[in-house]
């Protein structure tokens, strides 16, 4: 990684008040009551990667490890703008010129994510997934805000019942990072959806004790896991106290681009609601850092399922060799490549979107070069889905 010579100040990304909570209002921040109001000192460490240890040591000098890897440090001091990300990153052209305004999903990127991507070349596919580009203005027929027609699916608000014995509960439009090619882009750092109070949530519980058919609740966002432990208790607990829930799954990526918020107390808490599985969000091998794997480790120690749901990404992992090593990888810390989606046709995604003969071609390149636990559910999403 080629450094740049510049330090980040108060003035560009970060909020030096570092004994402070995670901000909780607005879009791009916390939401209201979702987080704590203290922060405790970190008492652990997760590895440091090369990447990471060189881009804090340049950028944020003054940081130590053990505030580095602070989860609620990293969402305080993460990249809002390119102005910001101007600091680390060599910005084409494009991006410069860039009218963050007219963007339908601002940008948010961890500093953990963002030493992944700074200093390499300006199409390397963990960046096309972060950051904006020209492409994203452009309008393709067939694109909706709502691409899988949830909104006419919600029986009480949180609440996604289209299947019979299973429900999505999207308890949080807050992620630790913006993906540009987000299903739920319509929903992820709005104002209106990022306050998921204890009366919502509670009425959202009570619709699952309800309805006894459902026996299968996802929980997810936004991601969940950005909420407090004790509010992701508050709802497992909650759904535990249903005896027709048979099992919880927690849809996240924070593994990905916030390891450190995969504490042993995070993961001490979450074994006690077995069972409880995750559906993890990873998109590139690149993702596989030490302190991922760490997280990946952490949490199937805790005898949790791991799944994977990959979104297949034109120039990011469009490629029978680059996918197959993603699985390898993922296998290796005890990740089941679970799925393998289409990306979904959002505004402005064409460029992202791949043929569906391409997601044939890596399914037909997997089988019988690989092991069987590698090879996913290729999934389609039809329109309204």
């Amino acid at each position: 990684m080629k450094p740049k010579n510049t330090l980040l100040s108060k003035s560009t990304c970060m909020q030096e008040d570092l004994d402070e909570p995670p901000p909780t209002g607005g879009a791009g921040l916390l939401s209201n009551g979702l987080a704590t109001t203290t922060t405790s000192k970190p008492t652990e460490y997760f590895p440091l990667s090369e990447q990471s240890s060189q881009f804090r040591s340049i950028y944020f000098p003054g940081v130590p490890n053990d505030k580095w890897s602070d989860w609620k440090w990293q969402v305080r001091n993460s990249f809002t703008s390119f102005d910001s990300l101007e600091k680390v990153l060599t910005l084409t052209d494009d991006e410069r010129g860039f009218k963050e305004q007219s963007l339908n999903l601002p940008i948010r990127v961890t500093p953990y994510y963002a030493a992944l991507i700074a200093g390499q070349q300006n199409l390397q596919p963990l960046r096309k997934t972060m950051l904006p580009t020209m492409d994203e203005l452009v309008m393709s027929p067939g694109e909706e805000s709502d691409p899988l027609g949830e909104e006419h699916d919600s029986p009480v608000p949180l609440i996604i019942h289209r299947y019979p014995d299973r429900v999505l509960f999207l308890v949080t439009g807050f992620c630790s990072a913006f993906c540009r090619y987000c299903t739920r882009s319509h929903m992820v750092s709005k104002k209106d959806k990022m306050h998921a109070g204890t009366p919502q949530i509670d009425r959202a519980i009570n619709y699952i004790r309800q309805h006894t058919e459902i026996r299968d609740v996802i929980i997810s966002g936004g991601d969940p896991l950005t909420l407090s432990d004790e509010r992701i208790e508050y709802l497992l607990n909650g759904l535990r106290s249903i005896d027709h829930v048979e099992m919880i799954r927690l849809g996240t990526k924070v593994p990905a681009v916030l390891p450190m918020r995969i504490t042993q107390k995070l993961v001490d808490m979450l074994k006690k609601y077995h069972p409880l599985f995750m559906s993890l969000h990873f998109t590139h091998p690149d993702e596989l850092t030490p302190e991922t794997r760490e997280a990946c480790i952490r949490l199937a120690d805790a005898g949790i399922p791991l799944g994977s749901q990959t979104v297949l990404l034109k120039g990011v992992n469009d490629d029978s060799e680059v996918y197959r090593k993603l699985t390898h990888e993922l296998l290796k810390v005890r990740v089941k490549p679970y799925y393998l989606y289409q990306c979904d046709p959002i505004p402005g995604s064409a460029h992202f979107r791949t043929s569906v003969a391409k997601g044939l071609e890596i399914i037909k390149n997997l089988r019988g070069f690989t092991s069987g636990y590698a090879i996913p559910h290729y999934v389609i999403d039809a329109p309204g889905g």
